[in-house]
C-alpha cells in the first residue's frame, strides 16, 4: 500500500540509499551531492520539517512500510502564488510498479484539498517516458515542449510542461 507522510529524521539512511544511484540523479535537477550521504539526507529532512507548511509540501513516499521515494509540491511566488511545482523521485528498484502514480495522486489531492493552490505543474525531461506517463495517468495535460531547456550532464535536453488544474 502506497502512502505519503512527513519525513522523519530516522528516514535519513533510506533517503541516502535512494539518491546514491546515478540513474535517479540523471532525471533530477543538478545540485544534489554525489555520493549522497546520510548527513545530506538529514539536512534535507530537517529543511522539510522546518519549512512553511503553506509554501512547501514535502513527503516521504512509503510502500509497504518502507521509504521508497520523495515527493514535493512547492508554491510559486508573486503573481503565481496559486501555482505550485511538483517534483518527485523513486528508487530504481521501484520503477514501473505504479507507486509514483499513486503518490502523485495523493499529493495533488492533499494540496488541492488543503490549500488555495489551483494549478500544479511539472517539468520532466522529454525522454523520461516513465515520469511523463505518471503525470498523464493523473490527469496532467501536456501544455508544451520546452526545447533545449536544460543542460544536464553536458547535454542540452528538452523538457515537457505538464499541468493539473483544480476544477
Amino acid at each position: 500500500m502506497v502512502t505519503i507522510r512527513e519525513w522523519q529524521e530516522s528516514d535519513a539512511k533510506a533517503l541516502s540509499l535512494l539518491l546514491n544511484d546515478k540513474r535517479v540523479l540523471d532525471n533530477l535537477r543538478d545540485g544534489l551531492p554525489f555520493p549522497y550521504t546520510e548527513a545530506d539526507a538529514l539536512y534535507y529532512i530537517n529543511s522539510c520539517l522546518s519549512a512553511d507548511k503553506n509554501e512547501q509540501f514535502c513527503f516521504a513516499i512509503v510502500n509497504s512500510g518502507k521509504v521508497v521515494g520523495s515527493i514535493g509540491v512547492f508554491r510559486q511566488g508573486n503573481i503565481h502564488f496559486r501555482t505550485a511545482e511538483l517534483g518527485y523521485y523513486i528508487g530504481v528498484e521501484h520503477w514501473g510498479k505504479g507507486i509514483m502514480t499513486e503518490a502523485v495522486r495523493l499529493v495533488c489531492k492533499h494540496v488541492f484539498d488543503n490549500t488555495d493552490i489551483v494549478r500544479i505543474y511539472a517539468e520532466p525531461f522529454a525522454e523520461n517516458i516513465g515520469s511523463c506517463r505518471v503525470l498523464e495517468k493523473n490527469g496532467f495535460l501536456l501544455e508544451g515542449i520546452m526545447r533545449k531547456n536544460a543542460c544536464k550532464n553536458g547535454v542540452l535536453r528538452d523538457m515537457k510542461l505538464y499541468a493539473l488544474v483544480k476544477e
